[in-house]
Order: C-alpha cells, then structure tokens, then sequence
C-alpha cells in the first residue's frame, strides 16, 4: 500500500489495526512480538512520511487545487499531453489537404505546364538551408488528373479518421484520469471525516458533510481529468489552426485573432457574475440539505407537535430562494452565450467579404480561401471549450475552496503515530484536566489518582461533569486543559490504535449500523485485515493508483485472539453467552426462529431440520393431532393459506411477486387469463369489496376490523366504491340500450366497459390475501380449488419458461430458504378452525425442539437478525445490550459506562452491574457513571461530581462479596499481582465458553413454547 493509503487508512482510528497491519495482541504478545509491531510502525510511519499525500491527510486538503491535481497526476498528465503533441503533426496536415485538393486537383495547378501527370505521395523530409537540402524518403506515384483528386480525398477522410481516433483516446483517458482523481478525494474527504475533532462534529451536520462527499466534489472530479489537459490539447489545436491561417493570409490571421481576442477578454469579464450567483446557490443548497436531514432525523417531533405545515412552508421559501437565484443564472448564462456565438459568426461574414476581395484580386487563391474557411470552422469550437474551461476553473475552484473550509487542519484530530502499547494497569492521574465547552467550563482543574484495575463508581450530581470526566477517561472527550498518565506517562504516548483497543466505551445513545445482530457486535473486532486473500489484480492496481486501501473487501476482519476464541463458531458461541447472561437471549432465540435457514451457511441446520420436520409430522399424528397442521402439499390446496400463497406454493423473492403486485404481473395474468381463474378471482374481490363496503362504512380508520379483514385500508374504501359504482352504471345501460354489439362499443367508448384493465386489477388482488376459515365469506368451492391446484403447475412452468423466478418453492424434502425457520419446520399452516390448535401445537414443537437440542442452533441463527438503520428494528433496551456486549467481547483494560445500562430499567440494571462487577476489578477496570449513589457502595473506588469538580476516591465502608464469594471490592493495587494477561478477566477462557456455550444458550422450555407460539 502507499505511504498515503496507510495515513488515510490510519485516520479511522478504532476502525484500522495499529499501522503496519500488526494484529492487536495486547498484552497476550510478547515483548519481542511488540519490538517488531513497533519497528514495523515505524517503517510505515516514515514511508507515508515521504508522500506528498501523507502530507495531505495530515494537514487537510491542498490549498491549491492545481497543485493537489498536478501532485496526484503528474505522471498520467504528461503522458496524455505527449499524445497530444504528437497529434498536432496530423492535425496540421487535414487542414492543408482542402487547399492542395482545390488548387492541385481542381483547379489542376498541379498539371499547368502541360504535364498529364503529377507527383503523389511524395514523402520528403524538409531540412534546414544550413544543413544542405532536403532528404527525399519516398519519391511518390505518378497519377493524373482523377487519381490526384480521388488519392487527395482519400488521404484526408484517413486523416479525419486519426484525428477521431487521437480524440477518443484522448477523452478516455482524462475522463479515467479524473474518475481516479475523484475515487481519491471523496476517500480522503471521508478519512479526514473519521478525524473530526469532537468540537468540529458538534458544529456539523452529517447530511451536509454527505452532500459535499456525494455531490459536491463531482464537478470538481470532472474537471480533474480537464484541469492540463483541456488546455493543452485545444490551446495547441487553436493555436494550430491560427499559424495554419496567418500562413494563408497574414491580413486574415490578424482578423481572427482579433475576434478571438475580443472573446477572451469579454466574455470571462461578463461571467464574473455567474460565478457569484454559483457561490449563492451552492451554499443555498447545501443549506436545504441539511434542513431537510434535520426534517428527516426529527419527523418524530414533527408529527407529534402537527408541524407538518411549518416545515412545509419553511422548505418552500428555501425553494423559492433557489428558483429566484437560479433564473438570475439562467439570464445571465444565455446573455453570454447569445453575445459568444454572435463574435463567433461575424468572422465567417468577415473571412467571406474580405477573403473574397483578396481572391478576386489575386492576392488569394481559391484553394487558400476554402483552407482558411475550413481552419476556422475548426477554430471556434476549442476557443469556446476554453472559455467554457476558463468558467469551470473559476466555478470548481470555489467549490474546492468551500469544501476545503469543512476540512481545515485545525477541524482535524492528528494522525495516529507510533507509540506505546502497553497494558492500562498502574496509577492512572488526571492532572488539572479541564474541559471547556462553548457556553462554559464542564471540568476545571481536576486532579485525581487511581490505581488500576479497579471497580471505580462516579456519582453524578445532576451536571455534566460525571459523564464528561467518563468520556475523558475513554478518550472520547479531548481535555482542553490538563493531562491523563499511567505511571507518569502521558495516555498521549500511546498510539490511537493501541488506546481504542485497550479501552471501550458504551453511552446512554447506542450507535448501530445496518446488519445483522452479529455484524453490530463484532464491530469492534474487524481491526485485522485478512492475508493471503486473493484480490483482483486490476482492482488492486486501481486502488494504488488512487491512494486507496487495497485489503481485500468483503473479507472476514475479525481478529479472534483479541476476543480470545479460535474460530467464527466460537465467537458466536462468546457473543450468545453474554447475550443470555445480560438477558437477551429469549429475543434473539426468538430471531432465530422467524430468521431465514441458508442451506448453504448451516447444512447441518438445515439436514436437521428436514429430520425435525418429518419427526414432528409423526409425533402430531401419535397424539391423534394431525388435523391440527394442514401440511404444503404439492398436490392439494391448503385451506389455512392464502390464495396467493397457493398459487405461487412457495416464498416470493422479489417484490413483483409480493402482494397486491402479484396481480400485476406479467406472467401471472397470463396464467390467470388462460386457466379462467381472472373472471372468478374479479367476482370473488367484488363480493369482497360489497362486503367490507357493507361492514366498514361509517367505522373509523383505526377500527379492530380493519386489521381482522386485511383485504383493503379505509383509506382505499372511496377508490372500491367507484369501481362497484362503475359496474352498476354499466349493467343500468346494459339493461336500457340492450347487449347488443353497437352498444357494447358505445358504452365501451364512453367508459361504462364492465371493468377497465386498472379496475380488474384491483378487484383481482383483494381474494389474493383471502383465507376460507379465517374469513368465512364462502367464496372458495372445491372446483375453485382444483383449478387453483392444476394452474400452480402452470405458473411454475410459465415462470420458469420465461426465465424469472422470482419464488422459492415449497418442497418437502428441501428447507426453503425463503421462508422462517419457524415455517420450514412447521411446513403447513394450523388449522384455525380447531379451539387450542396453536397451543397443542406449540408444545409439541417445544418439546421436540428440546429433545432433538435445536435451541442453540436456531439461536445462532437469530444472530442475522437485521438491526435495520440506526438499529431502528430493536427496542432501546435491546440496542442498549448490542452496544454492551459490542465493548464486552473486545476484552479491553478499560471499559467506561456512561448510562449504557438505563434503558434497561433498575432491576435488571442491578443485575447486570452485578454481573459485570463479578467479572472485572481483576485484571480489567471499570469506570460506571451512576446518576445516584444507590448502588456506590459495591464499587471499590467512588468519585463523586460537584459542579465542574471531580472530587475522591473515597472507598466505600462496607462493600458486599460477590455472589462467587470473591470480594468485588479489592483495589486495583491489590490485583495488579495477578498472573492473568489483560483481558482475561472479563470472561472466563474461551475454550469454556464455547464448551459450555450449547447449554447455557438453551432456551428454558417455558419460553421456546412462548416462542413458538409467536
């Protein structure tokens, strides 16, 4: 990697491995181990050191964006430019042709002094006079009058077609070269991002930061790959055709480069405006972005205080504030442009007039003129990309400006460096830490001294400074003031990735990401890039080329001996047995029963489940309760399911296939039509919208029997009434006019057709979600259902036939990996119309879940439980033991609490403080800020807040033995002697764990029933 992949991939701070890719060991490496870690820290360090673009991610961006470019590019920049260069030979040749073929071939100067034939092809290599002569390379062919002409033309439609093809290449390659470009500044944009001090992240807005990275270098990555080489290649085709010119006619060549001089000075003058009015717009923008994040991140608030039409109203004059500024553009920009094109038609009026006076005089032939005309028809267009290049220099520059004030060094933590990594065990001081926030100090002046490990409580007295001094001690909060050591050493001197390894933190707001449950948790553990992974060659040369990193992603970045397990199984065997501990392990069993089986990720799952399938069939039919389960039967129609779920006998997997959509479907309608199920299904969905008409008018939206009949809203009641009104009218006519065909057309022709095409659809959808014994309308009779049964077939085959898919089928001797765990083992639907089914049914599958011992397994799979964003698919108690176990699972030497565990109510608070005291004070430390000093006294060391002081330790008089029967209270000097490496006291040993892990992550029966029931 280069220098500056590493700086940049070093700025994520806990998200990169300590520099020079050295696997976070703690105090479980040796101290040889270490020696090399640091030395290879070094080397790295000293190499990105040497790169320009070390310096970059260090300091911010360039100031100069020519200079960032030229840094970043010089090599592919010069490279094009030769090309260029060595085009303008051939450039130079097209525009001379039109002359030789008017004088030479037409006008037969060529054949003057009576000669019937003339020389062609004739390659000469013209030297200077003091060299002597000229040096013939090839002496031509001898064609007369026809062939001159056809081998002139012919040579220049091949020029043409070099040229096209020097151009091709030539905008390949800038338009690559400023898409490398661009790859590289919104990477590095986003590692200067992952420094933002804690002050700069106050004062930004995430959305606002987004929309620079997305949107807002675009158009300087486009003008990137222009900035040298634009100029270049049009600056020498002008400047080409202008010699071409004044060598045809001096008088001619003035005249142009006047008009041409004229509109670089006027025109750049007059687009100073546009580029004031651009600067407005931009940040008016940017502007409107971020209110609409803030919209967006609170529509909560928005709703609950009926807001909706403030907020309106505001983004509308922000709207208006854009349309007027960007009509002021608009005027302006055309302005210019009518005025551009204008100079650039007087010279071909100038060229013809004055041109064609020289020619009737004789001062100018024929042949010279059409040159001179055709030269500048080429002269125009690179003169007004100049100028158009010239405005999006001016315009991107002031883009690069702005977005270069977001990332000023100033806005930036510094970049990690080498530095200790040693265990967080001694005497820990604060020495005057002071933290001063805008509106005042939050700390001033503290000074303390703790000996760690050790179990230290901070009583907070309503104020901030209990959690700001916690934040402090997790290095989350910069001190402005003052300083932290462990044994006289300043935490400075350790490494940022050493600090973020050794110490965790979990606040009162948890952060998740999108993922599953086991992505969240493992977050903390993905510091190790993968080696030996096999990478794309040409990827890889690409992520070099533009300062990337080039790991291989996706790729498992776990580092297992930081959690002190073997392997993946282990892990989660780790992460279930806190998740049970801290009281979590009921949701997540309950996860994995609604979660997805992939045959492929657990085969042993999934051949157990088929076993658990067909052990369950038989175990219902011993207990005389097998009309309790309607079984999926290829050949039969399930009354318990749904029409839909008939039809398709499988899990849709894609949306054109789910719900109402499916009566939209191409294929689908097609079977329907062919098999007549479309007449019966629009006459069951009108039954079914005369019915929920009958029941629902009158009823408010959010009645009971709106969720009992799940066919329509009451928001779509309207929209069925006027279709059945539709109908009605229809059959009125029909029994008025008679049925005859000219009627028919008529009413067809006038909109009283039965039903449109939009009309049936809707009607056809509503049976779709119907179901016989859970409805009871009396729409479905056995021919109904035999019909059903044979078009499935068809639908399958009609999908397969086109190639969609789209439905993973129900198969019994095959898990559907579509559908839940709690279906694939059930493989049915319960009869509904039984009194008890779902409880009869629930304990069998309880019982046999424990007997075959599926519990652990289908708790696994409740790991892949999606999170959804922000974690928005969890109550906050569950995102409070994500959060939790995320910093348990890391083993650190510190591990800071800051309200993490509010949410989870004061009991089972209690519980899991208890658990966590049991746990550290060993080896490892813990530092909770308590709100109240309810619970100080099973701490071995309190500090208590007042005001913007930290006051303490003090140890409490009696602190209670832990439910071991080891003394929670022991200093940390007292367990400094311990033999156990850091980190080891935070769990007991992995291989225990994992053992003892199929047990302890079992579900009680009580609860798999309650489970299962669900």
């Amino acid at each position: 990697m280069s220098g500056g992949a590493e700086a940049a991939e070093r700025t994520g701070g806990g998200i990169a491995p300590a520099a020079g890719g050295a696997p976070a060991r703690g105090d479980r490496a040796t101290g040889r181990d270490q020696a090399q870690d640091r030395a290879q820290d070094q080397i790295a360090a000293a190499r990105s050191g040497n790169d320009p673009e070390a310096g970059d991610a260090s300091g911010g961006l360039d100031r100069s964006l020519f200079r960032y470019i030229w840094r970043h590019s010089k090599r592919d920049q010069i490279l094009i430019c030769a090309v260029v260069l060595s085009s303008l030979p051939l450039y130079f040749a097209s525009l001379d042709l039109p002359r030789r073929i008017v004088n030479e071939a037409i006008q037969g100067h060529a054949f003057e002094k009576g000669n019937e034939t003339a020389k062609f092809l004739v390659l000469r290599l013209q030297m200077p006079d003091w060299f002597g002569h000229d040096i013939a390379l090839f002496s031509g062919f001898d064609v007369d009058r026809f062939e001159l002409l056809f081998g002139l033309s012919s040579m220049f439609l091949l020029l043409v077609l070099i040229n096209g093809a020097f151009k091709y290449w030539i905008n390949v390659a800038k338009g690559a070269l400023g898409e490398r470009m661009l790859r590289r500044l919104r990477f590095q944009l986003f590692s200067l991002i992952m420094r933002f001090s804690p002050d700069a992240l106050r004062h930004t807005k995430a959305s606002e930061v987004a929309t620079i990275i997305r949107d807002e270098v675009e158009p300087i990555g486009g003008f990137i790959g222009d900035a040298y080489i634009l100029p270049a290649f049009l600056g020498t085709q002008a400047a080409t055709a202008m010699a071409f010119i004044l060598l045809q006619n001096v008088w001619l060549g003035l005249l142009a480069a006047g008009v041409v001089g004229v509109q670089f000075v006027v025109i750049p003058r007059l687009r100073r405006e546009l580029l004031r009015l651009g600067r407005q717009r931009q940040l008016a923008s940017r502007r409107l972005a971020g209110r609409v994040g803030e919209v967006v991140d609170g529509i909560a608030a928005v709703h609950s205080n009926g807001a909706e039409a403030w907020e309106r109203a505001e983004i509308g004059h922000r709207l208006g504030g854009l349309f007027d500024l960007r009509l002021r553009i608009y005027r302006r920009k055309f302005m210019v442009k009518f005025l551009n094109n204008l100079l650039a038609q007087m010279t071909p009026f100038l060229f013809y007039c004055i041109g064609g006076y020289f020619a009737l005089k004789g001062q100018l032939s024929i042949g010279q003129l059409v040159a001179v005309i055709a030269a500048y028809r080429d002269l125009p267009p690179p003169l007004k990309e100049l100028i158009d290049w010239d405005q999006q220099r001016l315009d991107v520059q002031v883009k690069y400006e702005q977005v270069l004030q977001q990332f000023l060094p100033e806005r930036l933590l510094g970049l990690d460096a080498p530095g200790r990594d040693e265990s967080l065990c001694g005497r820990l001081a604060a020495e005057g830490v002071g933290v001063q926030e805008p509106h005042g100090p939050v700390l001033a002046n503290v000074s303390l001294s703790l000996p760690l490990p050790a179990l230290v409580g901070i009583v907070s007295d309503g104020g901030p400074a209990a959690s700001t001094f916690g934040r402090v001690l997790a290095r989350r909060t910069v001190p402005t003031s003052g300083r932290i050591t462990l044994e006289d050493h300043d935490l400075a001197e350790w490494s940022g990735a050493a600090l973020t390894r050794r110490i965790a933190y979990a606040g009162v707001d948890p952060i998740l990401f999108p993922g599953s449950l086991r992505d969240n948790i493992v977050y903390g553990l993905n510091r190790r890039p993968p080696e030996g992974a096999a990478a794309d060659a040409k990827a890889l040369a690409e992520a070099r080329r533009t300062g990337n990193p080039v790991e291989p992603f996706p790729a498992d970045w776990i580092d297992y001996a930081q959690a002190g397990v073997a392997d993946a199984a282990a892990l989660d065997a780790l992460i279930l047995d806190w998740l049970t501990r801290i009281g979590m392990g009921e949701e997540v069993y309950r996860f994995g029963l609604l979660g997805q089986v992939d045959p492929e990720r657990h085969p042993d799952l999934a051949a157990r489940l088929i076993e658990a399938r067909i052990a369950f069939r038989e175990r219902l039919a011993a207990e005389g309760h097998a009309n309790l389960v309607e079984p999926f039967d290829p050949a039969r129609y399930n009354r318990q399911a749904t029409v839909a779920e008939n039809l398709l006998f499988g899990v849709p997997t894609t949306t054109a296939l789910t719900g109402r959509a499916l009566a939209e479907h191409a294929v689908v309608r097609l079977v329907l039509d062919r098999t007549g199920l479309a007449d019966d299904l629009v006459t069951m969905g009108e039954r079914i919208a005369a019915t929920m008409l009958e029941i629902f008018r009158g009823l408010p939206s959010g009645h009971p029997l709106f969720e009992q009949f799940s066919f329509l809203s009451a928001d779509e009641l309207p929209e069925f009434e006027a279709i059945l009104a539709r109908r009605t009218a229809t059959e009125a006519s029909a029994e008025r006019h008679g049925g005859g065909r000219l009627n028919r057309i008529r009413r067809r022709w006038i909109g009283l057709g039965r039903y449109g095409s939009a009309d049936a659809t809707r009607l056809i959808a509503l049976p779709l979600a119907y179901i016989e014994p859970r409805h009871r309308l009396g729409l479905i009779d056995d021919a109904f259902r035999d019909r059903l049964v044979a078009a499935r077939a068809e639908l399958r085959a009609a999908l397969d036939e086109a190639g969609m898919g789209g439905v993973d089928f129900y198969d019994p001797d095959q898990v559907c990996a579509a559908a839940p765990l709690r279906d694939n083992l059930l493989f049915g639907r319960i009869n509904q119309s039984v009194a008890d089914a779902v409880e009869t049914v629930t304990a069998t599958g309880t019982a046999l879940v424990q007997e075959m011992q599926l519990a652990p397994a289908i708790t696994r799979v409740g790991l892949d439980h999606q999170v959804g964003p922000e974690g928005r698919f969890l109550s906050s108690v569950q995102r409070a033991v994500v959060s939790l176990v995320r910093a348990l699972i890391r083993r650190p030497d510190l591990l800071v609490l800051d309200g993490a565990l509010s949410p989870m109510g004061e009991n089972r608070a209690r519980t899991v403080l208890g658990l966590l005291l049991e746990r550290f004070g060993r080896e490892n430390s813990l530092v909770v800020v308590l709100p109240n000093d309810r619970v100080a006294d099973r701490f071995a060391l309190v500090l208590r807040a007042a005001g913007t002081q930290i006051h303490g330790p003090e140890t409490p008089a009696a602190v209670p033995a832990s439910p071991s029967g080891d003394e929670t209270s022991r200093t940390g000097s007292e367990a400094s002697g311990a033999e156990a490496p850091a980190g080891a006291g935070i769990a007991a040993p992995a291989a225990a764990v994992s053992a003892r892990a199929e047990d302890e992550t079992r579900p009680e029966p009580a609860r798999v029933e309650q489970d299962v029931k669900a």
